[in-house]
């Protein structure tokens, strides 16, 4: 075992490290961190959440110094060297008060200010999630990282203006994309990266199967809308008039939302409450064959309030950023820029950032299955949470919200959803199937830059 400093080991000694997740066993007090140990006892959090003791830093309250000192180096390499880019935070934001005139650069320093902001957001959501129970910090994990998307989301419809600045467009297609970006591009680097370092991973049945037909159900549900309005288009007369085609397309929209809602909670249920004790033996198991497993045991944590300290400072950051962005983008749109690109493909690639990393480095260190669960959760939280979502919050704003997308874009999703399937249907994978994901998403970008803007011409607007 390598050497502890004394400043942690001192703080072990205080009780309570951690607060309520910091329980200490009988016969336990002699040893310097549980995260140093090589079997860590298991804990019980309120007498219901069983907890490995791995997440403890031995420590409590909030330390500045250290505080600063873990969040640069987080949890690999790649991560840490995006923390370089948080001088650009300030900058952005000054730079949206100084010269609100110069719209290229206030877009360009705020997009690439949200990758720093979202990546100390996902890190503080991955050392909470690892004082908690594996599924329910995994998803609770998920759930903070996602909230950069949704933050996004409300902040477009916010901003949004029928008929002048009509932002729906874009939020339709962030959606998509974001979904896109997952299963394609962040999955796809996955198996290529974990394959560059052996011959194949094999991952669990059950998540990938869960998965995918909840994605396969997500993807119905999002492309009935648009299905329903491109097929009745051309039928419209004087008696089924083109308003009332929108008008039913915006109900069935409205009620697909209730309906993928409902979908998301009975997931959840799935996951925390009926089969939790599944899923959480086949992370432990994970876990365990991490192959810089011992690295991470002696890695330097936050604390449970650290945690929430760099969470509200990371969304606080991440919701400036959002903002700034988002009222540049009809500056943007004005240049040439379609706004199906801005939202297919620029969008989710700065919101989903702190995700792609935790899950490429999990796949480089074989943890396949919860790289697999990062890229999987995700899609299936923006599915049939943030875009049901969107949706509610629109009609209650009033805005024109809807599940019909464009046609193009929808068969896009279904078919990535397929072929993502196919390829985790043996429950393998190598840097073949990887290195084809990414491609596929490569093409799909190359398409949506010569797509043409809604205004001029569209599958699902008159």
């Amino acid at each position: 075992m390598g050497s502890i400093r004394p400043e942690i080991e001192e703080s072990h000694m205080h009780e309570g490290g951690d607060g309520v997740f910091a329980t200490q066993e009988k016969g336990h007090q002699s040893s310097i961190l549980p995260t140093l140990e090589k079997h860590h006892p298991t804990r019980y959090v309120l007498g219901l959440f069983r907890v490995d003791s791995a997440g403890e830093s031995g420590r409590s309250g909030v330390h500045p110094i250290h505080f600063f000192r873990v969040v640069f180096r987080s949890v690999c390499t790649a991560s840490m060297m995006v923390n370089i880019l948080w001088p650009f935070v300030p900058a952005a934001i000054a730079m949206h008060f100084a010269r609100p005139d110069l719209h290229v650069w206030v877009f360009a320093l705020n997009y690439i200010a949200m990758v720093p902001s979202a990546n100390v957001l996902g890190f503080a959501g991955g050392e909470l999630a690892k004082k908690l129970p594996k599924t329910l910090g995994v998803l609770l994990e998920t759930g903070i990282s996602c909230s950069v998307e949704l933050v996004l989301f409300m902040v477009l419809l916010h901003n949004d203006k029928k008929g002048e600045g009509n932002l729906i467009p874009v939020i339709q297609a962030a959606i998509l994309g974001s979904i896109l970006a997952n299963l394609l591009l962040c999955l796809g680097t996955c198996f290529f990266v974990g394959g560059l370092r052996r011959n194949e991973q094999e991952f669990h049945g059950a998540i990938s199967e869960v998965g995918t037909g909840l994605l396969l159900v997500a993807g119905f549900g999002l492309l009935i809308p648009s299905a329903f309005y491109s097929a009745l288009k051309s039928a419209t007369n004087t008696e089924f008039t083109l308003a009332m085609l929108e008008d039913y397309t915006m109900q069935i929209s409205r009620a697909t939302a209730v309906v993928l809602l409902i979908a998301f909670i009975v997931f959840l249920i799935f996951n925390l409450h009926s089969h939790n004790t599944m899923f959480d033996d086949i992370l432990e198991t994970d876990e365990a064959q991490d192959e810089d497993r011992h690295k991470e045991l002696n890695r330097a944590k936050l604390t449970f309030a650290e945690c929430l300290v760099a969470i509200v400072i990371a969304l606080t950051c991440v919701s400036l950023s959002a903002v700034f962005l988002v009222q540049e983008i009809e500056h943007i749109v004005a240049l040439g820029v379609s706004d199906n690109f801005l939202g297919l493909i620029l969008v989710p690639l700065v919101e989903k950032a702190a995700e792609h990393l935790t899950a490429v480095d999990e796949a480089w260190d074989n943890q396949i299955n919860y790289a697999l669960f990062h890229c999987m959760a995700p899609s299936i939280q923006t599915a049939l949470l943030n875009a049901p979502l969107a949706v509610i919050v629109g009609w209650g704003l009033g805005k024109d919200m809807s599940l019909n997308f464009e046609i193009f874009m929808v068969v896009l999703l279904v078919l990535s959803i397929l072929v993502v399937g196919n390829f985790l249907r043996d429950g393998k994978s190598n840097y073949l199937e990887g290195a084809l994901c990414v491609l596929i998403y490569v093409i799909i970008a190359v398409t949506t830059w010569y797509y043409p803007k809604v205004d001029v011409a569209s599958t699902n607007q008159a």
